[in-house]
């Protein structure tokens, strides 16, 4: 992937440091899923999966958008 392969601004690289907190978080989330048994810190951690994956999703997009724009340049 280019976007990361290059010399990164400070926005690209805070834009990085967001999407692997965010795969960070996705992990955790999912670990504490599969370890829980209480219905209600099932549907908490379904939730905070959800919430997590759509952040995750929302970042790529973001930098696949950024890496189009820098390569019409």
């Amino acid at each position: 992937m280019r976007f990361f392969s290059k010399k990164l601004s400070k926005e690209d690289e805070e834009l990085r440091n967001e999407i692997m907190k965010t795969q960070m978080a996705l992990e955790s989330a999912y670990s504490k899923f599969e370890n829980v048994v209480d219905p209600d810190l099932i549907d908490s951690y379904i939730y905070e999966v959800n919430a997590v994956q759509l952040r995750y999703k929302f970042l790529l997009k973001l930098a696949k958008e950024k890496d189009s724009d820098m390569s019409l340049t």
